[in-house]
């Protein structure tokens, strides 16, 4: 009892060596029980958003935390999604490493492990193996339970093995603690410093810290869990794919894009998942001018042949 006890808490700062375990069991043979000892940080992270009551908030800060949530967001649907999980675009071994360290600041683990998570509900959407299915497992396990687990905790590794081969996005996943922790204390310097130079901005370090880190992340936290959970319940299909992903615009603004869920499924290969021009896609636009400027290249298209020929079944809104 205490030594699984020890190795949960150690787990909270080192996840472990991953190749060990690329060719191991892809999943815990046993229950796929919560494992309450590893989850008390994502608890805490939702607990303190309560600090709030007591720091306040400025305009300043609220402001720090819609840009820490769209920065965020868009490194979880521009980087963890379409560059890692589906490679929908190139970029240099050091650009890769940069996109990861970002979207590690969304506090979602590494790249490797969201990238494995991924790439296994593609290939079982909706199906019992799917653990994001609310369809198979109902809304709370879709939304946020499934990673929560012991096999939440240890994805199927063998689907990454195009990105193990990087050490360094080894480290990012095996200390995932790391960068976020990192993030928080910057937020709390960049409080503390308007603190001192700016003190009519009405801002602490305590306070930036509050919004800037906890509240924006947990924002962010199920901004990005609405598409595992809603976008298979809500919206309309435009295209049979099998499963009960759906397209809804609204879930589109809030995560930059991520929305147009089914059109995502029908080709998960292209960088834009907003097939027409008026289908809102700020993530796609984002990574259009990193394009431009050199940093990715070879944007995957939608085919016009797969975009406007395919059969549809138009569902309503429910």
């Amino acid at each position: 009892m205490l030594r699984s006890l020890g190795i949960a808490l150690l787990r909270w700062f080192d996840t472990g060596p991953l190749t060990s375990e690329v060719d191991g069991p892809v999943a815990h043979s046993g229950p796929d029980r919560i494992e309450w000892a590893r989850i008390v940080p994502f608890i805490l992270m939702h607990a303190t958003c309560l600090c709030v009551l007591w720091v306040g908030w400025s305009p300043v800060a609220v402001l720090v935390a819609v840009l820490a949530y769209v920065v965020r967001m868009f490194a979880i649907t521009g980087f963890y999604h379409r560059y890692f999980s589906h490679r929908t675009f190139k970029t240099s071994r050091v650009g890769q490493f940069v996109f990861g360290v970002i979207g590690a600041t969304a506090v979602q683990r590494g790249p490797l492990w969201w990238a494995a998570h991924h790439r296994h509900h593609h290939a079982h959407s909706d199906k019992p193996e799917d653990v994001h299915s609310p369809a198979q497992h109902g809304f709370l396990k879709s939304h946020m339970g499934w990673f929560l687990t012991t096999n939440g905790f240890r994805p199927d590794w063998r689907r990454v093995r195009d990105l193990m081969q990087f050490p360094e996005l080894q480290w990012l996943d095996r200390f995932d603690i790391l960068v976020p922790v990192a993030f928080a204390v910057g937020m709390f310097a960049l409080g503390a410093a308007l603190e001192s130079s700016a003190p009519e901005l009405g801002t602490t370090g305590w306070q930036m810290l509050i919004w800037g880190f906890f509240i924006s992340t947990v924002l962010c936290y199920h901004g990005t869990y609405t598409i595992n959970s809603l976008s298979h319940v809500f919206g309309r299909q435009r295209y049979r794919t099998g499963d009960t992903s759906r397209n809804n615009w609204l879930l589109a603004i809030i995560t930059l894009g991520e929305g147009w869920h089914n059109n995502h499924h029908h080709y998960p290969s292209a960088t834009r998942q907003g097939f027409y021009w008026w289908e809102v896609d700020i993530t796609f636009y984002v990574l259009k001018v990193l394009s431009w400027l050199g940093i990715i290249w070879d944007l995957k298209p939608i085919p016009v042949s797969v975009r406007d020929h395919s059969p549809r079944r138009i569902e309503p809104i429910r």
